[in-house]
């Protein structure tokens, strides 16, 4: 068994409840091991700009075929699962959506388009952007993996090198407890000041603060920033997390995301960075047709 499958097991294990979502997940986790995603990451040879994201101004030739197909899964999976919010996204997988115009969206994480689309469809908005914004996640992996070396060694931003998110949590490493944020969406990572926070840059101590919940252990704490109130979640590990794992090692704590909740800490909305992303149609089932 992966320790994609263990993590999954355990999440329904503990959580039954969460079980049709984590089939949500589920799709979106095994579609991230599909090569073909790869083979449309655009090809990089410039060096990496100061505080811009790899895929800021990217345009990106997918193929509609590709995304309607992994579109339909996930609906499909999520209306199945007998929730009523869930149940209300049936009326996509007979929609003529603008797929294209749909999966940038939830590339960009732009939730004012997002919700209009689920308006449009008669959907529960926030059951629609949940499952939408899993949409970009096995292509975002790929970028993730095509671009390793492309990072800049020097970045020191709050949000994803990669795809301009905010990180999902932070992980301190090994016996040297080097920090990492690493990113739920492209599953990347990259080095942080141990004071820091991503979102306003505070870097003072008295302005930081550790919060240690009861129930989350000794390898749990949740950083907080007073003036901004965010918080990042920090765990304690011998090395990081796989890629794909990333999103479950999220869902797993999600005890930590209540309690800062409960102390007034929260984390942003949308994206880090702005991306300004093209998405076009590769032709290919065009060049199949003839």
């Amino acid at each position: 068994m992966t320790a994609i499958e263990t993590g999954l097991q355990d999440l329904k294990r503990r959580h039954p409840e969460w079980e049709p979502w984590l089939a949500v997940v589920h799709e979106i986790l095994r579609e991230t091991a599909n090569s073909q995603w790869d083979t449309v990451v655009p090809v990089r040879t410039e060096a990496q700009q100061d505080k811009v994201p790899l895929l800021s101004g990217a345009t990106l030739a997918l193929e509609k075929s590709s995304i309607r197909r992994l579109l339909e899964q996930v609906i499909r999976t999520a209306y199945r699962s007998g929730t009523p919010k869930m149940a209300t996204l049936e009326p996509a997988l007979h929609a003529k959506l603008d797929v294209f115009t749909l999966f940038q969206a939830s590339l960009c994480q732009d939730s004012d388009r997002l919700k209009e689309i689920a308006a449009d469809l008669g959907a529960d908005s926030e059951a629609f952007q949940a499952v939408t914004a899993l949409l970009p996640v096995p292509l975002l992996n790929a970028c993730n993996r095509r671009w390793a070396s492309s990072k800049a060694v020097s970045w020191v931003e709050g949000y994803c090198p990669v795809c301009g998110a905010w990180p999902a949590f932070a992980e301190v490493r090994g016996i040297e407890r080097s920090r990492f944020f690493r990113c739920g969406r492209c599953g990347g990572e990259w080095p942080s000041h141990c004071l820091f926070c991503p979102y306003c840059g505070m870097n003072d101590h008295q302005e930081l603060v550790s919060l240690v919940p009861e129930k989350s252990g000794a390898n749990s704490v949740i950083d907080a920033c007073k003036r901004c109130l965010g918080y990042v979640k920090t765990f304690t590990t011998l090395q990081g997390s796989p890629p794909a794992k990333v999103l479950l090692d999220d869902l797993a704590t999600v005890d930590l995301d209540v309690a800062a909740l409960e102390q007034g800490y929260k984390r942003p909305q949308g994206a880090g960075y702005s991306l300004d992303v093209t998405v076009t149609d590769n032709g290919k089932a065009w060049r199949r047709f003839f």
